[in-house]
């Protein structure tokens, strides 16, 4: 298969396997540290999780950072990426066994929210970082396949993340501790594996490198406003980018919903945490096993019908299938209907990656894709926030399933004429 062809030819990429793997480490480390921030939130027995309390809990973890991100895009175009991603896993490691203390502790809540928000923080310059850096180790031909590889890959790692902190929570009561302190361990691993690559290899180009912090920061908004104009006459990437925010506020209100479902709905009681804990974790590997499959199928689709017939394809079946099998509210048919999404979405967001890095210029990646990471965190938090004023206490919302079905079927009408739009010219 020349997929499979195509991925053996990346994995011979000696860059290509380092910068890989700095991105598995720190994602995996990144599904530890959510997982532990979930469990103590939302299935600690002492607490009666409300949607409300999700919501918060969300806007508190990402939404300042849609004030941060811009500011990280365009100290990503000056700084070395290679540097951002040893310092900012080094400074994760220290700030999350900030976190596990704090949890020994049982300091206020605020508190703990404020080291949660600290660690999120430096995510958002090493994830943006990672997808900005990855056309410097793959030539054009193969960033279809890069891109299908490399972020669905740290997507799984995330999920075998959040997969090994259930497991450790399970097994060890009051873990909670213990598992944050995993993820430290394992931000200090991704901080280390990126010192097999140079200092220049991942960009920017040495003449764009502005060293004086100051510089930079007064930069910012100006740069801020060049990106954005740069994307504003890239249709085809701003496109791409709208499409994938609508998805991922869909996928955002549904991870609420399922949330819920586990906490209460499907569990013998409210105080019953360990068991929607499980349920919740095989929910997880069943959306990781679409990212899967996804990054499986999803060159093969997009190169038969283009990057937007791809996403006409996935949100058409998403708002399909999720109402058919989130309807009925029982377990089964909902993680059917996790590997779908997982599938959709994540079909969705490889074509999207693929669009904005070949359409936009090297000097503008690191700020569109920080503006990127903005509509994500701003997506989902939205949705948590429509899903409180929505969900009852159990999560059995049909509203919520139907409204998140009409707005996958808006997605897929309008890629499809904008594809029919492009055909024609």
């Amino acid at each position: 298969m020349p997929v499979v062809r195509d991925l053996r030819v990346l994995l011979r990429l000696t860059d290509f396997r380092r910068l890989l793997a700095v991105r598995l480490l720190s994602q995996c480390a990144d599904g530890v540290y959510q997982v532990a921030l979930a469990t103590y939130v939302v299935f600690s027995p002492e607490k009666q999780t409300s949607p409300g309390a999700i919501a918060s809990a969300m806007a508190v973890l990402l939404l300042p950072y849609s004030v941060v991100g811009p500011f990280a895009g365009v100290l990503l175009d000056r700084w070395q990426r290679r540097q951002v991603f040893l310092y900012g896993n080094l400074l994760r490691a220290a700030l999350a066994c900030g976190t596990a203390v704090l949890i020994l502790a049982s300091v206020p809540d605020w508190l703990f929210y404020a080291s949660a928000l600290s660690v999120t923080a430096v995510n958002r310059f090493v994830l943006s970082g990672l997808s900005a850096a990855l056309p410097r180790v793959v030539d054009t031909d193969r960033l279809v396949v890069a891109n299908s590889l490399s972020p669905t890959a740290g997507t799984l790692a995330a999920t075998a993340g959040g997969g090994l902190a259930f497991a450790v929570r399970l097994v060890a009561s009051d873990s909670d501790t213990a598992v944050v302190l995993l993820g430290a361990a394992l931000y200090l691993c991704a901080a280390l594996s990126s010192l097999r690559m140079s200092r220049e290899l991942l960009g920017p180009d040495p003449e764009r490198v502005q060293p004086r912090l100051g510089a930079a920061l007064a930069s910012t908004v100006r740069g801020l406003a060049d990106g954005l104009r740069h994307l504003a006459e890239r249709r085809a990437a701003a496109r791409a980018l709208a499409a994938m925010t609508l998805m991922r506020f869909c996928y955002g209100a549904l991870t609420v919903m399922v949330l819920m479902l586990c906490r209460y709905a499907w569990t013998d009681g409210p105080g019953d945490g360990s068991e929607g804990l499980a349920l919740l974790g095989i929910a997880v590997g069943i959306s990781g096993a679409g990212f899967f499959t996804a990054a499986v199928l999803t060159p093969w689709g997009a190169g038969r019908l283009g990057p937007y017939g791809w996403t006409v394809l996935c949100a058409g079946a998403a708002a399909v299938l999720e109402p058919a099998l989130a309807l009925p509210f029982t377990p089964i048919p909902m993680m059917i209907a996790a590997f779908v999404l997982g599938l959709t979405t994540q079909g969705v967001k490889i074509t999207t990656d693929t669009v904005v890095q070949s359409s936009v210029d090297d000097a503008f990646r690191g700020r569109i894709f920080s503006v990127y990471d903005v509509l994500f965190n701003v997506a989902f938090v939205g949705a948590a926030a429509t899903a409180a004023m929505v969900l009852p206490a159990d999560g059995r919302s049909a509203a919520l399933v139907v409204a998140v079905a009409l707005l996958y079927a808006a997605v897929a009408a309008t890629m499809f004429r904008w594809n029919r739009a492009e055909s024609a010219l």
